[in-house]
């Protein structure tokens, strides 16, 4: 019986298994963009710009966000469930401003005259980041499920596939966004 229980351990849980196959087609669709264009770059009507200042500010939001849920995965592990719901609602409200210094940073971009029909090199920047937001909306619901999960006083549950699952998605998201940032301002 021990050794079924050790065979139980050593293997991945479904839900983990899963989110590693879509964070690795995640993984391939934003090499293929960032190939493609590193390529397009290279055409007559290419023009360089300046990634909005805002977007340094949703990157400080999402590195704290990742540092706070990964204090908030400890917290929980070690049963301190009052630190894990405050750490929890930080990271949440953080990954809400990263989101809204995004849509700020893109209305700037916008005002200035700089639209996703203006040039193929803002094309690239709506989609590229557009996509990230996409993504990063996603984990912000998956966030405020945490959030209430860690609320809700019916349910008494230990288990921290849900915070392992939701606390991997957010720093991938929170790394692919960095490699965006520095791509976008390296390959100009």
């Amino acid at each position: 019986m021990n050794t079924v229980v050790m065979k139980q351990k050593d293997k991945i849980h479904p839900h983990k298994f899963t989110l590693w196959v879509a964070l690795g087609s995640i993984v391939m669709m934003f090499a293929g963009l960032t190939s493609a264009y590193i390529v397009k770059r290279n055409q007559a009507n290419w023009l360089t710009f300046d990634i909005p200042n805002l977007f340094w500010y949703s990157t400080i939001a999402i590195v704290l966000s990742s540092i706070l849920l990964y204090l908030a995965g400890n917290a929980f592990k070690n049963r301190e469930m009052a630190k894990y719901r405050l750490l929890v609602t930080a990271t949440t409200v953080l990954g809400v401003l990263f989101l809204a210094f995004q849509v700020l940073g893109f209305k700037q971009l916008w005002n200035m005259g700089n639209t996703l029909q203006s040039t193929v090199s803002y094309s690239f920047l709506y989609v590229i980041v557009g996509l990230h937001a996409a993504h990063v909306i996603g984990g912000v619901i998956a966030l405020i499920v945490l959030f209430s999960k860690a609320f809700n006083t019916k349910i008494k549950s230990y288990s921290n596939i849900s915070v392992d699952l939701v606390s991997t998605y957010w720093h991938f998201v929170g790394a692919l966004w960095i490699y965006l940032l520095i791509f976008l301002l390296m390959i100009k």
